[in-house]
C-alpha cells in the first residue's frame, strides 16, 4: 500500500455525527490524527427531540481508540457555536463536514410550509450557517476543505421528496460557488451524494439493503477529498457500494432561432426542437464563463447574419460547406462487386481475434470442419467498397475533404447466413476420401471453382447537419445473384463541413440504444495482438492510418490504431459466443457507435446485457476503462424452436415445483396478494449459463396469474437466476439481498418491488 493519508494537526468538525454516515467519518478522521468536534443535536429523523447521547458516545469510540474529541450538541443553524467548540478545544479549524439532516417526506401536493422550511432550515440553511462561521478562519491559515452532501434525490428527483430534492439540489449549487471564491486561499469545497444505510435512507430501502450499503463504504472518499495533498475543487461524486463516480454537466450544441433584426416565434422553437435537444457532439460547459462565452458567440452570429440557417439550396451555405443535401440525397453509388473464397472468410476470422487455442473457433477457421461458417460480420467487408473505389466522392453535393472523413456508426443486418464459398459437400467428400493424397492444385482447383461473387448497390440515404460536421448516411445492399444477403448503414462523419442549415436528425438513421442501467450480465475480454490491424487489413480496409507510424502522426496518433470495424468484430463474436453457443444462424443485426480509438495490443472487454432477443453491449479498453463502442446491441433469431434454449436434464428444472405451489397460492389468495404487491414479475430460470424456463407472475392485474414463458407486456421486475441458487433461496439458506451483491441473482427493473416477494416465498417448507 501507498503511504497512508494522516490529518495530524487538523480539526474537523462533523455535522449530524451521532449515527450512520457521520458517525463513520468522524471515526475515521479520529483514528488518522485529525482532532474531531462531533456534533449531533440528538433529535430524531423529523427533526424532533434533543438529546446528547448520540455525540457523547461518538466522543468516547475515538478516545478509547486514541483519538481526540469533543461534543457539541447545538443545531447546525447556530453555526458559530459549533466553530466556536473547536476553537475553544483545538484552536483552529480546518474542515466542515456538512454531514446533518432530517426528513419530512410528503407527496409535493401534501407538503406543508412547515414541511418546507424544516428541511431547508437544516440541510440547506444549517450548512450555509456552519461553513460561514468557518469561512475567515480558512482564509486567515490559507487552507480549508469543505463537504457538502447532496442526494441522488436532488441530482434526479424523487417522488414524495420535493422539499428534499429542493434542499439537496440548492447545496451543490452552494459548493460550486464557493469553490470559486475559496480558490485563491486554498479553500476547497466538494459535494457528495452517498448512498448508504441510515436512519434516512432506512425509511426507502429494504433493511437488508441498508446493511449493506455501509457508511465505511462512503467515508474513504471524504477523507481523500478533505486532505491537503487532493487538489479537487467543485467537484460532484456519486458513491456508495464501494464504487465512486464524478457527475458533470453536458448540453447539447443547441440552435440559433432568430435572425438579425428578426421577431422570434413559438412556432420556430417548434421547428427546431429536434435540433434543439439533439445532444450529438454535446458540450460539457465547465463554468459560468463558458456559458456566457456561447451567449456571445450566439450574438456575434446573429448581427452577421447567422442566425436561423437558410435554406440549404443556398448557393452561400453549400459554397461553405461543400454540402447540399438536396443534390446529394436518393444519388446512387457505382454498383460494385466483391469476390471472395473461404480463404477471406478464415483471414477475416483471424483478424477479428479468432484462434486455434479455442476449439470452438476453428469452425470459423477450418475450412474442413464439419460445421464451417462465415462469421456473420463479414458482411460489411463486400460493402466497403463502395467507399474505398472513390464512389462517394464522385456524388453531386458531397464536395469535402476526405481526409476530415471519420466513421461515426455502423448497422449491419443478415438476410441469411453468409456462405463460405468453398468447401460444399463435393469439396468435403474429396478431402474426406483423399487425405493423404490431396495436392496443392487440386485445392486450388476447388476453391476456385467455388469462389463467390457478391455485388453492392449504394446510396445517399440522408445528409444531417450535425453543426460541428456533417453526417452522411450511406445505405448499402449486398446481394448474391438475385437474393439479398445483407444490408449496411454506414454513419459518415464529416469534420467541420456542418453548418449548411440541414436537419441534426433521420428517421432513416438506425439509432442506438442505450444500454440497461445495471451491472452487466456477461463480460467478456479477450487482448488485441501487437499485429491485429496488420492482420485485420488484409480484409480490405487499406488505409495507411493502421499500419503506417508516419500517417498516423499526421492525424494525430502516437502510433497507427485498430480499425473500428475490427473492434466491432471483435464484440458481435463476443455475443455470438456468450448467447448463441457460436451459431452463426442465429445473428441478425448489429449497430455501434465507434467513440474512441483501440491501440493494437491492448485489450478489448465487452459488456453485454440481455433484453429477450436483443444483448445490448458496450466496448471498452480494459485498460484503461476507456470506452470504445457505445449504444450498441446484437438481436438475434430465437432458437430454432422459438422458445429459450433448455438444456436436458434428468428430472428437470428443482424450480418446476417451487413455481407450482406459487401458482396454487396464487389461486388461493390472488385477490389479496394483487392488493398487497400491484407488479408483474418476470423470472428467467438459468441453467448452465443458459436460460432453461421463464415464468411470469403477475399480481397486478384481475386476481393474479402464473405464467409460463414470457410476458406479452412490460413487467415491473425481471430476476435472473440459476435453478440451484433459486432453490437455495425459496429454502432460506441462501440470503437474497447476499445473492444480488455476490451476482447470484440479477434483478432488472424496480429493485425495490423485489421485496414484496416475501408474501409468495414465504413459508419454504411448503415449497
Amino acid at each position: 500500500m501507498s503511504v497512508p493519508l494522516v490529518f495530524d494537526g487538523k480539526v474537523v468538525i462533523v455535522t449530524g455525527a451521532g449515527g450512520g454516515l457521520g458517525r463513520e467519518y468522524a471515526l475515521a478522521f479520529g483514528v488518522r490524527g485529525a482532532s474531531v468536534v462531533v456534533n449531533d443535536l440528538g433529535g430524531d429523523i423529523k427533526g424532533g427531540g434533543k438529546s446528547s447521547n448520540a455525540a457523547d458516545k461518538v466522543v468516547e469510540e475515538i478516545k478509547a481508540k486514541g483519538g481526540k474529541a469533543v461534543a457539541n450538541y447545538d443545531s447546525v443553524e447556530d453555526g458559530e457555536k459549533l466553530i466556536q467548540t473547536a476553537l475553544d478545544a483545538f484552536g483552529r479549524i480546518d474542515i466542515v463536514v456538512n454531514n446533518a439532516g432530517i426528513l419530512r417526506d410528503r407527496s409535493f401536493g401534501r407538503t406543508s410550509d412547515l414541511d418546507w422550511d424544516l428541511i431547508h432550515r437544516v440541510h440547506l440553511r444549517g450548512s450555509f450557517m456552519v461553513t460561514r462561521a468557518a469561512w475567515n478562519h480558512m482564509k486567515k491559515q490559507k487552507f480549508g476543505r469543505i463537504i457538502m452532501t447532496s442526494s441522488a434525490a436532488g441530482i434526479y428527483g424523487n417522488f414524495g421528496q420535493a422539499n428534499y430534492s429542493a434542499a439537496k439540489l440548492g447545496l451543490l449549487g452552494l459548493a460550486n460557488t464557493l469553490a470559486i471564491e475559496g480558490q485563491k486561499y486554498n479553500i476547497h469545497c466538494n459535494t457528495i451524494a452517498p448512498t448508504a444505510g441510515s436512519r434516512l435512507t432506512e425509511t426507502v430501502m429494504p433493511p437488508v439493503l441498508c446493511e449493506s450499503l455501509k457508511a465505511e463504504y462512503v467515508a474513504p472518499l471524504v477523507l481523500w477529498l478533505s486532505h491537503d495533498q487532493c487538489q479537487e475543487n467543485g467537484g460532484l461524486f456519486e458513491v456508495g457500494a464501494g464504487w465512486i463516480g464524478k457527475l458533470r454537466w453536458e448540453r447539447s450544441q443547441g440552435r440559433i432561432v432568430r435572425k438579425k433584426n428578426q421577431g422570434m416565434f413559438p412556432e420556430t422553437v417548434r421547428d427546431q426542437w429536434d435540433n434543439i435537444c439533439d445532444f450529438t457532439n454535446a458540450t460539457k460547459p465547465a463554468n459560468i464563463n463558458e456559458s456566457v462565452a456561447t451567449l456571445v458567440e450566439v450574438l456575434s452570429r446573429v448581427e452577421t447574419d447567422e442566425g436561423i440557417a437558410p435554406n440549404p439550396t443556398s448557393a452561400m451555405a453549400t459554397a461553405a460547406s461543400g454540402i447540399s443535401p438536396l443534390e446529394a440525397v436518393g444519388q446512387k453509388l457505382p454498383e460494385s462487386t466483391f469476390s471472395y473464397s473461404q480463404t477471406q472468410c478464415i483471414l477475416y476470422a483471424l483478424g477479428v481475434g479468432m484462434s486455434t487455442k479455442d476449439d470452438d473457433h476453428l469452425k470459423f477457421l477450418y475450412e474442413g470442419h464439419e460445421d464451417f461458417s462465415c462469421l456473420p460480420t463479414f458482411g460489411v467487408i463486400p460493402s466497403q467498397a463502395a467507399m474505398m473505389d472513390g464512389g462517394l466522392g464522385s456524388v453531386p453535393g458531397l464536395n469535402f475533404d476526405f481526409t476530415r472523413l471519420l466513421h461515426g456508426e455502423q448497422y449491419l443486418e443478415l438476410f441469411q447466413p453468409l456462405p463460405t464459398s468453398g468447401m460444399c459437400a463435393h469439396y468435403r467428400s474429396i478431402s474426406e476420401n483423399n487425405i493423404f493424397c490431396l495436392q496443392k492444385p487440386v485445392i486450388e482447383n476447388n476453391l476456385s471453382a467455388f469462389a463467390g461473387t457478391l455485388t453492392s448497390q449504394a446510396r445517399i440515404a440522408d445528409v444531417l447537419d450535425k453543426g460541428s460536421g456533417a453526417v452522411i448516411l450511406l445505405d448499402v445492399h449486398t446481394y448474391s445473384g438475385k437474393e439479398l444477403l445483407c444490408y449496411n448503414q454506414y454513419s459518415l462523419f464529416i469534420v467541420g463541413a456542418g453548418g449548411f442549415g440541414g436537419k441534426r436528425t433521420s428517421d432513416k438513421a438506425m439509432s442506438t440504444v442505450a444500454h440497461p442501467n445495471r451491472s452487466p450480465d456477461a463480460v467478456m475480454t479477450d487482448t488485441t495482438t501487437r499485429d491485429q490491424a496488420a492482420l485485420y487489413r488484409l480484409s480490405g480496409d487499406w488505409n495507411p492510418l493502421h499500419i503506417d507510424p508516419s500517417f498516423a502522426a499526421m492525424g494525430g496518433f502516437k502510433s497507427p490504431i485498430l480499425h473500428g470495424l475490427c473492434s466491432f468484430g471483435f464484440a458481435a463474436r463476443h455475443v455470438l459466443k456468450q448467447y448463441a453457443n457460436n451459431d452463426a444462424s442465429r445473428f441478425k443485426s448489429i449497430k455501434v457507435r465507434f467513440v474512441k480509438p483501440v491501440l493494437p495490443g491492448q485489450s478489448l472487454q465487452t459488456e453485454m446485457w440481455k433484453e429477450g432477443n436483443r444483448i445490448h453491449i458496450q466496448c471498452k479498453v480494459k485498460e484503461s476503462g476507456a470506452v470504445v463502442l457505445s449504444g450498441a446491441y446484437v438481436d438475434l433469431h430465437a432458437a430454432a424452436d422459438g422458445s429459450p434454449q433448455i438444456l436436458p436434464e434428468a428430472g428437470g428444472l428443482k424450480s418446476e415445483l417451487v413455481f407450482a405451489e406459487i401458482g396454487r397460492r396464487i389461486k388461493d389468495l390472488g385477490a389479496e396478494m394483487v392488493k398487497k404487491v400491484n407488479a408483474v414479475f418476470g423470472w428467467e430460470i438459468t441453467k448452465g449459463g443458459n436460460t432453461a424456463a421463464q415464468w411470469t407472475i403477475d399480481l397486478k392485474t384481475g386476481a393474479g396469474a402464473l405464467h409460463k414463458g414470457p410476458y406479452s407486456g412490460k413487467t415491473d421486475v425481471t430476476i435472473t437466476v440459476s435453478d440451484d441458487d433459486f432453490m437455495e433461496v425459496v429454502q432460506g439458506k441462501l440470503n437474497p439481498q447476499k445473492a444480488f451483491f455476490a451476482g447470484k441473482l440479477k434483478v432488472r427493473g424496480n429493485i425495490m418491488l423485489s421485496q414484496k416477494l416475501e408474501v409468495i416465498l414465504k413459508d419454504y417448507a411448503k415449497l
